[in-house]
């Protein structure tokens, strides 16, 4: 359903549909940034019918000229599940009082899979302006407690920072890691590292080298037995590292294929024709971006699949003039081992409720990752020193 409105004040027009394919490509496409998770990926989203989320994108126009295009989405979020120690005894002792404040319904502009884009062209703060004004109207309709932009790097800073004045709040949000990829070979991205990682990668790769058999095969889109077998091993990843935030359904694995054959790349790992570890990553004309990995745990740390699946990768990226590879969230020790840096990236967040607001934003002052991801903590402490 398409919901038309425009704005007296601001004099943009915007429009709202619950399905990105109700919207022209190209006008989408004109506004937004250039980034992969873009038109066809949200596409993939709407047709895969992710259970947790209900999307809504929003368009705005200048007299039928597209000049701005975000994607929200609506989920219910338990702000205490990240508080601990004596933080939790004063969340317990509110909740006494006002028992759902922690329990809340979010409507969130910016990705549930990664890093937040928004699309603008031209008319900058009046396009945001539009877009939040849809974003309240959204919240206000389906009673929506916390409106959110979520995981938005510097380059938004400017643009984003302005909504203090409107009550939100900003902090850190959970960092993106990335490597420059510069090296001729493996050999040479090896003389980056400290003595002790290089002589630690070199190693495991000792140990695993000439032991045992691990082919890789590398794929657009997945045939039905290597879907099931890929899927199984995404879902053990999930339920073994706790990644609550979103499952995904089987049919993300089969759709992204279908949307984005151009971009998409499937790393296949297997040990005497078993499926071991995969990899699904997108990938542009300079950038590799490592989105979902799922390893068999029984021989994961046996074979150190995990850095055999980066060391390919690496390779991957050097023959094909990759000069950035982006490893995502978690797993921060490992990957500052291997020399990729830290990329901040901001949430802004805002209670909708004035009266509550300033009770909401002094537990988001104690919303700080790294107090409760030891990786994380360490990472960003041997970076600073």
């Amino acid at each position: 359903m398409i919901i038309s409105k425009r704005h007296k004040r601001l004099a943009l027009k915007t429009v709202v549909v619950r399905k990105i394919s109700e919207l022209p490509p190209d006008h989408w496409n004109k506004v937004f940034p250039n980034v992969l998770e873009s038109y066809n990926f949200f596409k993939a989203l709407d047709e895969s019918n992710l259970e947790q989320f209900s999307f809504y994108y929003i368009m705005v126009y200048d007299h039928k000229v597209p000049v701005g295009a975000a994607a929200c989405f609506l989920m219910n979020y338990s702000l205490d599940t990240s508080i601990k120690g004596s933080l939790r005894r004063i969340t317990n002792f509110i909740r006494k009082f006002i028992p759902n404040i922690f329990s809340l319904k979010a409507l969130i502009c910016g990705m549930p899979l990664g890093q937040g884009s928004i699309g603008i062209v031209g008319h900058t703060d009046t396009v945001i302006k539009s877009i939040l004004r849809r974003m309240e109207q959204i919240a206000r309709k389906n009673r929506v407690a916390i409106i959110a932009f979520k995981d938005f790097d510097q380059t938004y800073t400017a643009l984003l920072d302005p909504l203090q004045k409107f009550g939100f709040y900003k902090f850190d949000g959970l960092p993106s890691t990335e490597l420059k990829v510069w090296f001729k070979d493996f050999e040479e991205y090896l003389k980056t590292l400290s003595s002790a990682n290089r002589y630690d990668l070199r190693r495991k790769f000792s140990k695993v080298d000439g032991r045992v058999a691990i082919s890789l095969e590398t794929v657009v889109d997945l045939k039905d037995g290597t879907l099931q077998d890929v899927y199984q091993l995404y879902l053990d990843m999930v339920n073994k590292h706790d990644m609550g935030f979103e499952l995904l359904p089987i049919e993300f694995f089969r759709n992204i294929s279908k949307n984005m054959p151009e971009h998409t790349k499937f790393f296949l790992w297997r040990i005497e024709d078993k499926l071991v570890a995969f990899l699904l990553c997108f990938v542009s004309d300079d950038l590799f971006t490592d989105y979902y990995l799922g390893l068999d745990y029984s021989v994961a740390y046996k074979y150190h699949l995990y850095f055999i699946k980066f060391r390919d990768a690496l390779n991957w990226c050097i023959k094909h003039g990759i000069k950035k590879y982006d490893m995502g969230y978690t797993g921060y020790e490992s990957k500052r081992r291997l020399n990729f840096d830290l990329v901040t990236l901001y949430i802004y967040v805002k209670l909708r409720n004035r009266m509550l607001r300033p009770v909401f934003n002094f537990i988001c002052q104690f919303l700080k990752f790294e107090n409760f991801d030891p990786d994380l903590k360490e990472a960003k402490k041997r970076k600073k020193s």
